[in-house]
């Protein structure tokens, strides 16, 4: 199946820009994207992945081990031959077991053989790439528990049936779905580093324009690529560009002061919310090329690191973004 290219996606700014700060910094912790049905959600993310570029991995390696760091493959990583692969975009469906998630025993060799050998899971499959969550909402919280864990903590560690197996996984954690089909629990939203709220359009024009490129890819995937590669190419150049830059960009601290007082204006819970809008400011700092971070990067950053980290307010029932919003105005004008 054709991708959609990244750059032809028409509007959803708030949510391309937190994939994009994502895939710059992966330790923010994933993006969590709420919003009506057949909006773009999993096509935006399919097309990030799709866009960045291919990495080097060992010929063979079951855990997708770069050739510098095969001392950290649980298997005997011995081969020399080094091949090019497209960056990993898992969807992890509905109904995975633990064991599908995690890795388990590879029961037919042991029946066969009497070999005990470690099966590899999706997580295992996602690293050093994407790991999609369709209507995350509706997985159960165990498993949505044990993805966060491994995703803060980029290894996975299964313990079972006397194996005992520890293999890297570093992976972007992106989730779906619609609050109208059930929320996800409070405690889990708050491991999750961004928040974005997706609408549909209501502008005519823009309805116009995705019905016309969404046409135009049906009618051939190919030419509809080949027109946006230009632009793809240039987000590529781009997250290329802040990946390289964002150990060299400065935080002050000023911004560091900005950054809990805007936290605590706003009454987030924990201190995940500080954490999270400063790695996402210097994320965005790198995006566009600056070599500090601004009180500007935090003001952008904030309704996406914070509004699924407020504490209800019984005697404020606005939404989290507006309360965001009226505390940005009235610290900073």
């Amino acid at each position: 199946m054709s991708v959609f290219p990244f750059s032809a996606i028409v509007g959803q700014q708030e949510m391309k820009l937190a994939l994009l700060v994502a895939a710059v910094d992966a330790r923010i912790g994933g993006v969590m994207i709420f919003g009506d049905r057949g909006t773009g959600k999993s096509t935006a993310a399919r097309a990030l992945a799709a866009t960045l570029p291919t990495i080097r991995v060992v010929d063979g390696c079951r855990f997708n081990c770069e050739p510098e760091h095969r001392d950290d493959c649980p298997d005997p990583c011995t081969n020399k031959r080094v091949r090019k692969m497209a960056v990993p975009f898992v969807d992890l469906p509905l109904g995975s077991t633990e064991d599908r998630v995690l890795g388990t025993l590879d029961l037919e060799r042991a029946l066969a053989n009497g070999e005990k050998k470690f099966e590899t899971g999706l997580l295992a499959k996602a690293h050093r790439g994407f790991l999609y969550i369709d209507e995350i909402n509706l997985l159960e919280d165990h498993v949505v528990d044990l993805l966060l864990d491994v995703a803060a903590s980029g290894e996975n560690l299964v313990e079972r049936d006397g194996l005992s197996i520890r293999h890297p996984a570093r992976f972007v954690l992106i989730g779906s779905g619609n609050p109208e089909e059930g929320e996800l629990r409070p405690q889990l939203l708050d491991r999750f580093g961004l928040s974005v709220e997706v609408r549909t359009p209501e502008k005519i024009d823009d309805r116009v324009e995705i019905m016309k490129r969404c046409d135009a890819q049906e009618q051939n995937a190919q030419k509809f690529a080949e027109k946006w590669k230009g632009e793809d190419a240039k987000v590529l150049r781009q997250i290329a560009r802040a990946k390289k830059a964002i150990g060299s960009i400065k935080t002050s601290a000023k911004v560091l002061r900005d950054t809990a007082e805007i936290c605590k204006a706003v009454g987030a819970d924990g201190l995940r919310g500080e954490l999270t809008l400063m790695r996402g400011a210097r994320a965005l700092a790198a995006l566009e090329g600056d070599k500090v971070v601004t009180r500007d990067h935090l003001k952008q950053m904030a309704p996406l690191a914070l509004r699924h980290r407020l504490r209800r307010d019984v005697l404020d029932e606005t939404g989290s973004t507006v309360r965001i919003e009226r505390a940005l105005e009235e610290l900073f004008g």
